[in-house]
């Protein structure tokens, strides 16, 4: 698609979100449940926080996606997970895979191993998260991972690009890294995307509300389209936020707000560039 044919798209995703309120469930970090759900309510859509193996398979179905985050790690995720994702592939609902916390834990790598065959419709993370996960699933970038400290990146999202374009194509979706300017992929078109704010990096949990909201907008568009219009809109907002607040804590109230307010068109209108293809 043209930059105008992706501005025409998200125009429509924020509109069709707001129109139909669209159910997406989240198994999702305890720390960050509220952020969270505020965040896709704000943005439209309708929340459920689960935890249960049967919830997770109710949910799976009668959601029209899902948000899956394995910042909190419970025993009975081992059971939860797979039953959920295997029901979200026997409905045909598409959801998003957050891997923050890869790395840590026998129990989150084995899950996260087994997302290599029950394939998400998009990964979204930081740099040192998705260079981790190819690494992870065995795929051929060239890359070796600098390292995860805690959920932080010490990777950039440059040198994360063949991670994600290999991820994408994996999964047949999309992949969106978050940094200092965030990169948006299909593994065919790449995605550069501006703006934000760094007072991101001083509240818990702004990158869960992003995935939480990816996975509204992968209710009722294509999976680079999902990603972009999701990552847009807080790059609009964060922006918009950081003016009109004092600090961390006035800044997370108002996020809500501007996510809340947010016109189709200024997130549409937010800076992206296509990134020439390497030789």
């Amino acid at each position: 698609m043209t930059k105008e044919e992706l501005q025409s798209a998200i125009r429509r995703a924020v509109h069709q979100v707001r129109e139909t309120c669209p159910l997406v469930p989240s198994i999702t970090n305890m720390v960050t449940m509220s952020l969270v759900a505020n965040a896709q309510l704000a943005a439209g859509g309708s929340a459920a926080m689960i935890n249960l193996p049967d919830e997770g398979e109710t949910m799976a179905a009668a959601g029209s996606a899902m948000y899956v985050n394995l910042g909190t790690m419970l025993p009975v995720y081992a059971e939860t997970l797979p039953r959920t994702v295997r029901a979200l592939k026997v409905n045909g609902h598409p959801w998003v895979l957050d891997p923050v916390g890869i790395g840590m834990g026998a129990l989150r790598m084995e899950l996260f191993r087994g997302f290599r065959e029950l394939t998400p419709t998009i990964v979204r993370g930081n740099a040192s998260e998705i260079i981790a996960l190819a690494n992870l699933w065995q795929l051929k970038t060239g890359l070796l991972q600098d390292g995860v400290r805690g959920v932080d990146a010490t990777d950039s999202v440059q040198a994360a690009g063949p991670a994600a374009q290999a991820l994408a194509k994996w999964i047949g979706g999309a992949v969106a890294v978050s940094g200092e300017q965030d990169l948006v992929t299909d593994g065919e078109t790449t995605l550069l995307c501006q703006g934000g704010s760094e007072l991101f990096t001083k509240i818990t949990g702004a990158g869960c509300s992003l995935g939480g909201v990816t996975a509204v907008y992968a209710a009722v568009a294509d999976p680079l389209v999902a990603a972009l219009t999701a990552v847009q809109l807080y790059n609009y907002a964060g922006s918009q936020a950081e003016q009109l607040s004092r600090g961390p804590g006035s800044f997370e109230m108002v996020l809500r707000d501007t996510i809340y307010h947010a016109a189709a068109e200024a997130i549409a209108a937010q800076p992206f560039e296509q990134q020439e293809e390497q030789s």
